[in-house]
């Protein structure tokens, strides 16, 4: 492990234990729903530690970047942690880097639960929009996946892609989820079409005059919609 990864890491991890909250750790792991501890760091001063550090301790590339993330997901011990490394993935080096997908398919598939695997999405986007031949087939792929966060990753993979959205993708991908009875499957689907119906109401509309959805999934498509 290069030293500049391990000092960067070390960075993180001391930034996040000062900012700490005890009071904010436990209405944040109750909120959360897990039994992974918390410090009690607001997302947004995670991110700014997380640049903080990479300010003192640049990475050189996106190699390093997905070691020092790999490296404190792995090593978590407070859910802010994993925060962290998801943050550390969106700095410049790292961005649009194809090398990356196998540790965002680790933080999807180990991380298991809304908060992480959302945080995980804006990268599988940019990966999508810089490298389309390579993550189509992926995500077609994560679409069908035992793995019901992989599947959610799939659908709202595109999530602010606005008008650069890959319509035939977002629809093969929720007509392949849209009896899936996972609640937060049927939950994403209705958040891809509402976010997408902002861009093109149009397409939203026909889409679902067309396909059979959940009623939370249509509820959630549709709430925007006159």
């Amino acid at each position: 492990m290069p030293a500049e990864v391990s000092a960067l890491v070390d960075a993180v991890r001391r930034g996040l234990t000062e900012a700490g909250d005890p009071e904010r750790a436990r209405s944040t792991q109750a909120y959360l729903k897990t039994t992974e501890p918390c410090l009690g760091v607001r997302l947004p001063d995670v991110r700014r530690i997380v640049r903080a550090a990479a300010e003192a301790h640049p990475p050189g590339s996106a190699i390093e970047v997905g070691a020092a993330g790999q490296l404190l997901w792995r090593g978590a011990e407070h859910r802010e942690e994993r925060h962290a490394a998801i943050a550390l993935t969106g700095l410049p080096a790292a961005r649009g880097a194809l090398e990356l997908l196998p540790l965002y398919r680790e933080m999807i598939t180990t991380g298991a639960w809304w908060d992480l695997v959302d945080g995980v999405q804006p990268r599988i986007r940019d990966l999508l929009l810089a490298h389309p031949h390579t993550l189509r087939p992926v995500l077609q792929g994560w679409a069908h996946d035992p793995d019901r966060w992989l599947r959610r990753s799939a659908v709202i993979a595109q999530l602010g892609a606005k008008e650069r959205t890959d319509t035939a993708l977002l629809a093969e991908v929720v007509e392949a989820n849209a009896a899936d009875p996972e609640f937060f499957v049927r939950k994403a689907i209705g958040w891809a079409l509402r976010e997408h119906a902002k861009t093109d109401p149009a397409s939203v509309r026909r889409f679902l005059a067309e396909h059979e959805l959940s009623p939370l999934s249509r509820r959630e498509a549709a709430k925007h919609l006159t």
